[in-house]
């Protein structure tokens, strides 16, 4: 019980500092820089959890330039986490 929910919760963190990493690395890391490569890995990690979240503010914040997806998916991280914490102390 314990094992499972100190895994939703580690999980959940690597997620976040995933989505935050990306972007800050997207303000600073242009292609051709030294650490390019691991803003790629960043990228391939996370789109698969910012891409729904972009589909959907993309309707709203079209022309802004400003992407909102990354807070959204964390708050659904942050969110789903707890839900799940929550229902695991229920069931156990």
């Amino acid at each position: 019980m314990n094992f499972l929910k100190l895994a939703v919760s580690i999980f959940s963190q690597i997620l976040v500092y995933l989505i935050f990493g990306r972007v800050l690395f997207s303000w600073f890391i242009r292609p051709g820089d030294r650490l390019y490569p691991i803003y790629g890995r960043l990228i391939q990690l996370t789109e698969p959890i910012l891409a729904p979240f972009r589909r959907i503010t993309d309707r709203f914040t079209r022309n802004s330039g400003i992407d909102v997806s990354p807070m959204l998916a964390i708050f659904a991280i942050w969110f789903l986490s707890s839900f799940l914490i929550r229902l695991l102390n229920f069931i156990f």
